[in-house]
């Protein structure tokens, strides 16, 4: 028995993708950005094909992932934020509410969404992994509809064939 194996595609041609970006902690967030849009521009992604929105932070970012999904016109999403640690529990609840969020939409809505929503001891920590964080996101969004669209064409394949039969 031989084992199919799908392979990363990395190539962003054709591929559309909405990025959702908090505002608070927003040098942070726009380096986050930056390094996610010139890192799908690189995969082949089209600047026409990008859009950016910015919400207040990390906690709006999971509704408007979901209004993006509604529509049906992007192949993958993608969270942008930054959440430093203070001095209260409210760390732990942005933190947490914002990723069950974001997953949320990924499985309600069928459409894979890249979380680059920084969680950080300190600022120094978020400056530090913004740039790579941000190029990682991209790379998970295109990689991730690309996967999507193989499996949807391979189930296609299968049902053609089944026709066939």
């Amino acid at each position: 028995m031989e084992t199919s194996l799908l392979t990363p595609d990395l190539n962003g041609e054709g591929l559309r993708i909405g990025i959702v970006q908090a505002r608070f902690n927003e040098p942070l967030c726009r380096a986050l950005s930056a390094a996610c849009v010139q890192e799908l521009l690189h995969l082949g992604v089209a600047s026409n094909d990008i859009l950016l929105i910015t919400v207040p932070g990390a906690l709006e970012i999971p509704f408007a992932l979901q209004q993006l999904a509604q529509t049906e016109s992007f192949d993958a999403l993608i969270a942008i934020g930054v959440v430093i640690r203070g001095e209260t529990y409210h760390f732990e609840i942005v933190a947490n509410e914002s990723a069950a969020g974001v997953t949320r939409v990924t499985l309600e809505h069928d459409i894979p969404v890249a979380n680059a929503i920084l969680t950080t001891e300190n600022e120094a920590q978020a400056e530090i992994r913004a740039a790579e964080k941000g190029a990682d996101a991209a790379r998970v969004a295109v990689e991730m509809a690309n996967l999507e669209l193989a499996l949807l064409e391979g189930a296609e394949d299968d049902e053609m064939d089944e026709d066939e039969a």
